[in-house]
């Protein structure tokens, strides 16, 4: 019986931790662009599709490099989230070597940790059931919760 306790616990916890890392990882790419080193500037929506906008690119004078790139694009693109409206003006940073570009700031950081915000939710429906861990299935969901509402807050208002 002992056994098969153990083997739940260790299975349970392997899934938990597989999420939490696939959710972490998700996030690195956005977030690490945006700690620093990347080209930094404004974007000008001038049209959105279903899943992506595209806008005019100002690169920024305190940008991070030492002088605005000679080759940086004049339209870049970004993912659409819910607040691009045509004209928003959004603070962005670009993805070396393509004309893509993810938000900047505060908003920008939570909308990065979107992915880790799902997998900490996802995450606590796994300990409270499998590992029966109710506090800690309870911090999980908070933490995710928090993220989320933070990131939907910050980019809609």
């Amino acid at each position: 019986m002992n056994l098969l306790l153990a083997g739940r616990r260790t299975a349970m916890g392997s899934l938990t931790a597989l999420l939490l890392a696939a959710g972490g990882w998700a996030s690195w790419d956005s977030a690490r662009l945006l700690a620093g080193g990347p080209e930094r500037g404004v974007l000008t929506v001038t049209r959105c599709g279903p899943d992506d906008c595209v806008g005019s690119y100002t690169p920024s004078p305190t940008s991070s490099s030492p002088s605005p790139s000679p080759s940086s694009p004049s339209r870049v693109v970004i993912d659409r989230s819910i607040a691009e409206r045509k004209g928003a003006r959004i603070p962005v940073a670009l993805k070396p070597g393509t004309r893509k570009a993810v938000r900047a700031g505060g908003p920008g950081f939570l909308h990065a940790l979107l992915p880790l915000g799902g997998a900490l939710l996802l995450g606590s429906v796994v300990v409270a059931g499998g590992l029966r861990l109710p506090r800690v299935a309870l911090g999980f969901a908070v933490t995710g919760g928090v993220v989320l509402s933070a990131s939907f807050l910050a980019l809609t208002f």
